[in-house]
This record gives structure tokens, C-alpha cells and sequence, in this order.
């Protein structure tokens, strides 16, 4: 009886314990990764885990860390001079950990027969230069560009390597997500859009840019134009054997580079 009653206050005592816990914020296009991540650790490596993900983008991610509310900021570019300095001036020193490389890949409604893109064609596009399908070999058809909200990482990416300083058009929509930017894509025959790697499926149809398809192999190499790396960022580098070391350096085990390319990403290591 006193056994029994030793037992159930052990395990009355051991629910109360609080989980542990681990709180990542970020990227819509790093986002797969760290769900898939979180699923993973807690479904299989630490079952007492509690993991949030939030994907608010690349700027919020950052934000986040600089303010300490969370451990783990995702992006899909790199921190900006002037993140790193507000995060200093918090007493956080963020660190980035390269974990998969990335293409963004400009899509279209798969019945557009329009299959290759120069760069200077898709500024001119977000230009509002080229307003219809017939000026590129298409149908007689308005273009309805498609953006990511200027706080986006793969807005930063697409305004850096293809808008190079040039304004878009007062025309263009802007939408939160890639997933948003995927689906208005899929259910607008004139529309052209730019999402990660990851979200390119039968819905919508990469195109060539500058004759270069986006592939694992041109991606890893640099070789497509609108390459890019995917980052977690810390605030210093994890101590080993700590929850957030563990989950940063989870892309180098096998486990975590065949999640990367499920999820439509090109892993940094080669297994």
C-alpha cells in the first residue's frame, strides 16, 4: 500500500514538471523545415517536447530573436545591418547556421505555354512594362503579377537578384505567405508569382530563367540565378547538448536531410 502510494505521488509530481520547451518563429519558406523539424522531435527524439512554430516571415522571425521571444528565428536571407544592431543593443548575438539551399522559382497557371523567362523580362514584368502574355510568346492574356509582402525574406531575394533597385507597379498584388502566392497562381490563368523550391508542384509550373531550369543540381551549385541559402539564427551559438543545439545541427544527420528533401529543399550535405 505504501509502494502504491509512493508511486502515484511520483507520477502525480512528474506531470506537473513543466516541458520542455522550444519557440521558433520565421519564414513561411523555411517553415515546412521547421514544422517538419518540431514533428520529428517530438514524435520520435524527445516525446516530452513541447515546440511552437510560428511562420510569420523572415523580418518578424528576426525581430523575434532580437527581442527574446523565441530561440530559433527562421529566414530565407540573410540578417540585415540593422537587425544585428538592434538585436546587440538587446544583449542577443544572433549566429546563422546554413541549413538547405533554396531556388526562387517564378510560376505560372500550368496552361500558360510561356516555359523560359530572361531576368530583364521578369523586371519588365514587375515593371509594368510587359502587361500581356502576347508581348512573350503567349496567349493574348493580362499578366497579374504576384508578390511577397516587402517584410518577406523571399521578397528580399526576388527585389535584390531580379528588380535590382527598380519599383514595382502600382499593379502588382502582394500576399503574406508562399503558400498564398501559390494559391492565387493555381486559380488565375494570367498570373506569374515567385515562391521557395518547396512549393512548386503540378499546380503551378517553374519557368526557365535566363535558360536555366531550377533543379536540385543547379541550386546547390549557384548555377540558377535566384539561388539562395535557408538559415536558422540563434543568439550565440547553442551549447552543445542543449534542445536548440540539437534541433540547429538536426539538417547534418540523415534523418534531418531527408526531411529537407521531402519537403522539396536541396540538403547542404550529401548522403
Amino acid at each position: 500500500m505504501k509502494k502504491t502510494a509512493l508511486l502515484t505521488a511520483l507520477l502525480a509530481c512528474a506531470a506537473v514538471l513543466p516541458a520542455k520547451t522550444l519557440h521558433i518563429d520565421g519564414s513561411t519558406t523555411v517553415g515546412p523545415i521547421g514544422d517538419a523539424f518540431a514533428e520529428f522531435f517530438q514524435t520520435v527524439l524527445h516525446p516530452e517536447m513541447k515546440i511552437t512554430v510560428k511562420k510569420t516571415g523572415s523580418g518578424d522571425g528576426a525581430a523575434s530573436l532580437s527581442e527574446n521571444r523565441c530561440d530559433i528565428a527562421m529566414t530565407s536571407r540573410f540578417l540585415k545591418e540593422k537587425e544585428f544592431k538592434k538585436a546587440i543593443s538587446n544583449d542577443v548575438y544572433p549566429v546563422a547556421h546554413v541549413i538547405a539551399m533554396d531556388g526562387v522559382c517564378v510560376v505560372v497557371h500550368p496552361s500558360n505555354p510561356v516555359s523560359k523567362l530572361s531576368s530583364e523580362k521578369i523586371r519588365d514584368i514587375y515593371t509594368g512594362k510587359i502587361k500581356n502574355w502576347s508581348q512573350l510568346g503567349g496567349p493574348d492574356r493580362e499578366i497579374i503579377a504576384i508578390s511577397r509582402d516587402t517584410s518577406s525574406g523571399t521578397y528580399e531575394t526576388f527585389d535584390g537578384m531580379v528588380m535590382e533597385g527598380e519599383k514595382m507597379a502600382a499593379s502588382v498584388e502582394y500576399v503574406n505567405s508562399n503558400p498564398q502566392a501559390h494559391a492565387r497562381v493555381k486559380t488565375t490563368p494570367g498570373a506569374v508569382g515567385y515562391v521557395g523550391l518547396g512549393f512548386v508542384d503540378k499546380y503551378v509550373r517553374s519557368v526557365d530563367v535566363d535558360g536555366i531550369e531550377p533543379t536540385r543540381r543547379t541550386i546547390s551549385k549557384g548555377i540558377y540565378p535566384i539561388s539562395r541559402a535557408l538559415f536558422f539564427f540563434t543568439n550565440k551559438y547553442p551549447q552543445p547538448g542543449s534542445l536548440v543545439h540539437e534541433f540547429c545541427t538536426f539538417y547534418l544527420t540523415e534523418d534531418g536531410q531527408e526531411i529537407i528533401e521531402s519537403k522539396g529543399f536541396v540538403p547542404v550535405t550529401d548522403y
